[in-house]
């Protein structure tokens, strides 16, 4: 598949179902201030070899169109960023259930804070709907999972980033180019090189567009000359994403799918997981893909948008896990270990990272293996 709006660097921003962005500071290279809050890696750092890089990149770019001022303004206080190096080199390929997925995507938080974002752009949302046929809560869904309705844009400078991405090399061409587009955008005046900030893989704003997806799709639905989808107001970021929908093959009128009953057929049926729901999807459901090549991720929008409508939780259960428990039982097992002082991130029934090594705690002080692996009988241990 080619590479769309922003599937290059999936990690399940991953998807902004991850708890934490980071965010960033101190001083540059040249001695100017630097934002404040990411973490050091994450600042730019002296590396002569990327400043090489930068020296030759700047004739390539003057001969796309790109400007001396924009250059020098673009480049002034951005660097070397190991951090995002550290990121690109560590993507874990791995793969959640439709289960844990749905915990995330479609949490109890998430769906309370679709519906009170939903309430407050409600206007702007329907007004959407009307001129692109796009379903205001599918828009609303989007913008929930990208950036957590705008708590989560990401806070890394883009073009230290691509700029970063671009002279490692791994995929140095794509994200030249990526690269490239941003200062046309900067060049165009759409926003200003220390607001242009994004994700350590450079998706930028409320729903997470590289920036040449911005190029094509990106919208000034606000009528100021700019099309911002980076400001406090999301009207221009969930209108881009609404154009990118209905350039994607989006039809009016049409829900992305729904659950099928016990027994039920449809022409078009999706079970992602053994004994689990099964969805009868229709061809909205391949343009929700398009922004994100995943039948997990449509799946969670096209739920997500469901319950922010009012629609209630999926009537088919899931089946015990690969260790015979329930989410219910892995709730349980966090909200025990929390109750015993191991720190498990929150009892969601997603068994991350930390739910495994507060497992392993546990383990380790009982004298046991600290695989980290739940049981029933781990289970019984901390009732």
């Amino acid at each position: 598949m080619s590479i769309s709006r922003r599937n290059f660097a999936i990690g399940l921003s991953a998807l902004t179902l991850t708890a934490c962005n980071s965010t960033l500071g101190t001083t540059s290279n040249s001695g100017a201030p630097k934002p404040k809050g990411l973490p050091a890696d994450l600042r730019p750092h002296l590396n002569r070899d990327y400043a090489a890089w930068v020296a030759s990149f700047r004739n390539r770019a003057l001969s796309q169109g790109i400007t001396e001022s924009t250059l020098n303004a673009a480049f002034r206080d951005t660097g070397y960023l190991p951090g995002v190096i550290k990121r690109d080199r560590n993507q874990t390929e791995f793969t959640r259930t439709l289960e844990d997925y749905l915990s995330i995507a479609a949490s109890d938080e998430r769906i309370s804070k679709g519906r009170a974002a939903f309430t407050r752009h409600r206007s702007t949302l329907e007004k959407l709907e009307q001129s692109y046929g796009v379903d205001a809560e599918i828009i609303c869904a989007i913008w929930g999972l990208e950036s957590y309705y705008g708590d989560r844009k990401g806070d890394i400078p883009v073009i230290s980033a691509t700029s970063t991405l671009a002279f490692d090399g791994r995929r140095g061409s794509f994200y030249e180019k990526q690269l490239i587009a941003a200062l046309k955008i900067l060049q165009n005046g759409d926003i200003t090189p220390s607001r242009m900030t994004g994700s350590w893989a450079g998706a930028m704003g409320h729903t997470q567009f590289i920036p040449t997806s911005y190029q094509s799709f990106a919208v000034d639905y606000t009528g100021d000359g700019r099309r911002d989808i980076w400001s406090d107001d999301p009207s221009d970021a969930l209108a881009s994403t609404a154009a990118y929908l209905k350039r994607s093959g989006w039809t009016r009128g049409t829900k992305w799918g729904r659950e099928l009953a016990a027994g039920e057929t449809a022409s078009r049926v999706l079970q992602p997981q053994a004994g689990g729901p099964r969805f009868a999807v229709t061809g909205n459901f391949n343009a929700i893909k398009r922004y994100n090549n995943s039948d997990s991720y449509a799946i969670g929008v096209g739920h997500l948008s469901d319950r922010i409508a009012g629609a209630g939780p999926l009537r088919t259960p899931f089946p015990p896990d690969k260790y015979g428990l329930t989410k219910d039982d892995r709730i349980a097992l966090q909200s025990r270990l929390t109750s015993n002082g191991y720190d498990t991130g929150g009892a969601d029934g997603v068994l991350g990272p930390k739910s495994r090594a507060a497992i392993a705690d546990y383990q380790r002080s009982l004298g046991l293996d600290p695989s980290g692996d739940p049981s029933q009988q781990l289970l019984q241990t901390l009732s």
